[in-house]
């Protein structure tokens, strides 16, 4: 391990630590700043010669700020000669422009491969994208990881009663993630018809299997960012009988009114992991927060070894 080295952006910081913690390397030293005019300055404080660089940066909002950095941190490694960049972004920025779904539109989510790949990324480390197609969308090797296992695991240590709850899809989209949690969890599938309205607002009407009276719901979702969908979904579960509902996301970009619609909204608890930080303001005592730095620094640990990644998923 003495070839690796781990450097974090100023995204996600903590994330970065949990992760050397994990495999018991201390973290690189890079100076990142901006300049007076706004652009971002960086230097790598060592020698990265001929080694194995990851580099962890989720571009979470401010989105292109983070983007930027990356790319830049990208830039100086490569510069100077390390042998193997890796980005590493828990968390891909324009990852729900995947296609044209109307005239005159960009595919945000290839420009981004495109511009990464071009600033010199030799590979690509993620988590629970929201296309998985985007994984083509690059030109060099993506390790896809799912927090599936680590969502699984803390629902498990509830010891809810298997024949008592309900394995929730918020919309048609998150139908594959939700059978893979009811694979692992037991209990039955339910799916909410989501009708989308606009570009921040969707409307829930029915559900799809249950029954839903009396029983404890578990909503899976990749992402919670205006919380519209997860809320309105908690809404129509409620009208429906459900006792209590949990909701679950990879992500918790939580934007906009996020916050104010989870606190009203009929949840008993929403779950997100750290592949985005959550500031202190946005903190409630409804939301609480897992960790996947074990499940990164392992894949990390099997990419810098030329193990296999996929037997993570075993």
């Amino acid at each position: 391990m003495n070839d690796l080295k781990i450097f974090s952006g100023r995204a996600n910081s903590e994330l970065s630590s949990r992760i050397c913690e994990y495999l018991g390397l201390p973290l690189g030293q890079i100076s990142l700043g901006n300049f007076p005019d706004g652009e971002i300055s960086c230097k790598i404080d060592e020698d990265v010669r001929g080694r194995d660089v990851f580099l962890v940066q989720p571009t979470c909002p401010p989105v292109n700020e983070n983007l930027m950095e990356l790319l830049i941190m990208i830039e100086s490694c490569k510069r100077a000669s390390a042998e193997r960049v890796t980005a590493v972004m828990p968390y891909y920025g324009y990852a729900r422009q995947d296609r044209k779904d109307a005239g005159r539109v960009p595919i945000t989510a290839k420009l981004v491969a495109n511009v990464i790949t071009r600033a010199g990324a030799d590979r690509v480390l993620t988590m629970d994208l929201h296309a998985a197609q985007i994984q083509g969308f690059f030109d060099v090797p993506v390790d896809h990881l799912y927090a599936a296992p680590v969502l699984n695991n803390y629902f498990l240590s509830l010891h809810i009663e298997r024949d008592n709850f309900l394995v929730v899809s918020p919309d048609e989209g998150s139908i594959k993630r939700a059978i893979g949690h009811a694979k692992q969890l037991g209990g039955r599938l339910a799916i909410v018809d989501k009708r989308r309205t606009s570009a921040e607002e969707t409307h829930q009407e029915n559900i799809i299997g249950g029954p839903v009276e009396g029983k404890v719901a578990l909503m899976f979702d990749d992402m919670i960012s205006t919380a519209g969908s997860i809320c309105g979904a908690a809404a129509v579960l409620k009208q429906r009988g459900a006792e209590r509902i949990y909701v679950a996301a990879t992500h918790g970009v939580l934007c906009g009114p996020a916050i104010e619609r989870l606190q009203q909204a009929p949840i008993e608890q929403v779950v997100v992991t750290d592949t985005i930080p959550l500031p202190p303001e946005k903190a409630i005592p409804k939301l609480k927060v897992l960790s996947v730095a074990p499940l990164l620094g392992e894949a990390i640990k099997r990419i810098h070894r030329n193990e296999s990644v996929s037997k993570l998923f075993d």
